[in-house]
């Protein structure tokens, strides 16, 4: 029983670090890569439908492009590492990871400096978004059918066991959200550590538990 629980308070740990790396990495480049998401891609089809029409920021369409193009490649990349090569969930978090580390090097010591450059950071956090949303069912990357079912469930007052987690992993978004913005305001350098940081807690536990319930 109690590696039944180790294992169950090891995933959930897990599924909270990977919700604060997408908040982490969708506010980094927000702020810091032109106002565009690495792994929203709903909002990222809203602000291409504002740039088209002149509403929006019209230089903003080539990033969203960007950005559409590069999480769709790391998703299908991940499907191809898990589902068709057998690659094991450590394996897709440590591409994840390599990739978050690569674009907060690259931000940190400080090759980011055109518009270009930007655009291409903002690329490599979105396959690792990507990548990052193939690795289980639970979704980690994108919260508006999560947070819709709860509204739901609670309305009708059919909350599940597993709500507490549900509501912690919305909570962790927020809070990756949160360190990412107060680190590009009060140590820009590290602004894309916080990502790195919450995908490499989430390899370790993978790794560490690997014998007992898979993260996905």
């Amino acid at each position: 029983m109690s590696s039944s629980l180790s294992s169950t308070g090891r995933v959930a740990w897990a599924l909270l670090l990977l919700s604060a790396a997408s908040g982490a990495a969708d506010a980094f480049v927000f702020l810091c890569a032109g106002q565009v998401f690495a792994g929203v891609m709903t909002g990222n089809l809203v602000l291409l439908g504002a740039a088209a029409t002149g509403a929006g920021d019209e230089g903003s369409a080539p990033r969203v492009c960007a950005a559409l193009v590069s999480y769709v490649a790391g998703a299908g990349c991940g499907a191809l590492m898990a589902r068709r090569w057998g690659w094991p969930v450590a394996g897709l978090l440590l591409a994840e990871a390599v990739l978050l580390g690569a674009a907060a090097t690259a931000w940190g010591v400080g090759l980011v400096t055109s518009g270009a450059d930007r655009t291409g950071l903002l690329a490599v956090v979105a396959v690792a978004m990507g990548i990052q949303g193939m690795v289980r069912v639970t979704p980690t990357n994108y919260f508006t059918g999560t947070l819709t079912s709860l509204a739901g469930r609670l309305a009708l007052g059919r909350p599940v066991r597993d709500d507490i987690e549900v509501v912690g992993r919305l909570a962790a978004v927020v809070a990756g959200a949160a360190m990412a913005a107060a680190a590009a305001r009060w140590w820009p350098p590290g602004a894309a550590s916080v990502a790195v940081l919450a995908a490499l807690g989430a390899l370790v536990l993978e790794t560490a538990g690997r014998r007992g319930q898979p993260l996905g």
